[in-house]
């Protein structure tokens, strides 16, 4: 089990849904997954949660609802359609794009946002777009580079820090992590800033020590 102040390993599906209209009320906290239709981003979420709760397939765009986990009363991640490969028709790509910016525009409860990035293609126009807007309604970002184990070590590293370097010049809260589902790489780095979205710093508790006493 992830080291982690929330157990992501309770979550349980809700609801698939076309549009806002069909989420849970409006309300408590959301984190919201969101990337290009390759990214990987049913594996991350399955990594995360320690289960097969997103659906995976070798064939890039299958999410195209709005998938809904609850963790606890208040507390959800969301699944939200890929964007920009998928082999569907430019009918069903519209409809996908209107429902994920809706989403984005108009959910008060989304307090985070984490954008999935294939680390050999990082920082396509989609991304961008997508990274500057949060950055735009003060969103905090985690920018997951994923597929992390097709590079060794130093090049996973030298990889995210060009990452930060291109995105520093937004000045917003981004946060950028070199990450594999595969292997785990990043997986604790992205449940703990998780946390922080729901639950708030974390404050360790210090006990103080018993006052001395002198005879």
């Amino acid at each position: 089990m992830l080291k982690s102040r929330i157990k992501y390993n309770t979550a349980k599906f809700i609801t698939s849904a076309p549009d806002i209209s069909r989420l849970p009320a409006d309300t408590g906290i959301e984190i919201a997954f969101a990337g290009r239709s390759n990214a990987g981003k049913s594996s991350a979420l399955n990594a995360l949660t320690e289960q097969k709760l997103a659906r995976t397939s070798k064939t890039p765009g299958r999410t195209q609802l709005i998938n809904t986990f609850e963790l606890s009363e208040g507390q959800r991640l969301i699944d939200l359609p890929g964007y920009g490969f998928a082999k569907v028709p430019l009918e069903m790509k519209i409809k996908w794009q209107k429902s994920l910016g809706e989403y984005l525009q108009k959910r008060d409860s989304l307090k985070g946002l984490v954008i999935l990035m294939d680390i050999r293609h990082p920082l396509k126009d989609l991304d961008l777009d997508l990274i500057e807007w949060a950055v735009g309604c003060e969103l905090p970002v985690v920018a997951l580079l994923t597929k992390a184990d097709k590079y060794a070590q130093g090049k996973r590293k030298s990889e995210v820090l060009q990452v930060k370097k291109a995105l520093a010049e937004l000045n917003g809260d981004i946060r950028v992590y070199a990450f594999s589902s595969l292997k785990g790489i990043g997986l604790t780095d992205l449940a703990w800033a998780l946390d922080e979205w729901f639950l708030g710093p974390y404050k360790p508790v210090i006990s103080e020590a018993p006052d001395a006493q002198c005879e």
